[in-house]
């Protein structure tokens, strides 16, 4: 195994499975677990860095040292790509949603990818659209250099397999298998990795956090869409009161707006709601992100 290999498979041992004694104020009749996904890396965390895994392998056995990816000006993506590709050792591009944002003052997550060395290629929002376009592609390989390219989101079959990893961690950790392992869903990566590898008696739940029509929503039991907050990127005072008070109860855990705040929340009102089966083990996975904390969380 190389240098490179074995810095890559060292990761997830720094996501520990913690018990919530009592996670929120009311009583709940489940167990639950929190798998701290978040603590993997300070800035490469979570499921951004399971989806980056075997992207980074791939670009390192094919030779390439620049990673390609798009995202837009507030991008977790990018953000944790361009913090990987430092950490790495690879050249990082970030393909930006808005060509009037070039000349505007970067953002704290533009920012800090270029702090890490990103270098920043802004388009406009109709050729934006075209990301997954082969000639589009071949444009920017033939204005930027050679590239490995990265989906937007890190969504693509190499991310699946990381994500898979997760439930077989948990359960070494847990020493059998939960109940229920539940998880944020934005591309809805992580919730296809965990469906890929759970055992049959062990349902995943995924709490969409964006805002879905009826009409586009996947007709299987496992998503719940009633967590949403208005839409991704959306809140409101209930959701950030919740997160306050959950902070309190577990003042070792952080939590966001976006995805896992959303997340645990659905899962309070699902137990008391009584949804699960009384003294059931339930796994929530941290999948960090706290890079967009809302600031105004610290001053509620």
């Amino acid at each position: 195994m190389t240098d490179f290999t074995e810095r890559l498979y060292s990761f997830p041992a720094n996501s520990p499975l913690q018990i919530l004694e009592n996670p929120f104020p009311e009583p709940v009749n489940i167990r639950l677990f929190l798998k701290r996904d978040d603590m993997i890396h300070p800035l490469v965390s979570g499921n951004k860095w399971r989806k980056l895994k075997y992207n980074l392998l791939a670009a390192h056995e094919r030779g390439l040292d620049t990673l390609l990816t798009f995202g837009g000006a507030y991008s977790n993506h990018l953000y944790a790509t361009a913090a990987a590709g430092r950490e790495f050792g690879f050249r990082t591009i970030g393909v930006v949603r808005g060509q009037e944002l070039a000349d505007k003052a970067l953002n704290d997550t533009l920012t800090f990818c270029r702090e890490c060395g990103m270098h920043l290629h802004f388009v406009s929002r109709d050729e934006y659209r075209r990301k997954d376009d082969p000639d589009f592609l071949a444009d920017l390989m033939q204005q930027l250099g050679p590239c490995y390219v990265v989906p937007e989101g890190g969504m693509n079959a190499l991310a699946i397999r990381g994500t898979a990893e997760i439930i077989p961690e948990l359960i070494n950790q847990l020493g059998n298998a939960p109940d229920y392992v539940c998880c944020p869903v934005g591309t809805g990566g992580t919730w296809a990795g965990l469906v890929q590898s759970a055992p049959v008696h062990t349902t995943v739940l995924g709490f969409v956090s964006l805002k879905i029509p009826d009409d586009k929503r996947a007709n299987v039991a496992s998503q719940i869409y009633d967590y949403h907050f208005g839409g991704y990127g959306k809140t409101t005072p209930e959701l950030l009161r919740f997160i306050q008070t959950f902070e309190q109860q577990n003042p070792d855990v952080s939590l966001e707006q976006v995805y896992t705040g959303k997340m645990l929340y659905g899962i309070r009102d699902l137990a008391l709601k009584g949804f699960f089966k009384s003294e059931s083990t339930v796994v929530a996975v941290h999948t960090g992100g706290l890079q967009g904390r809302s600031r105004e969380l610290d001053f509620l």
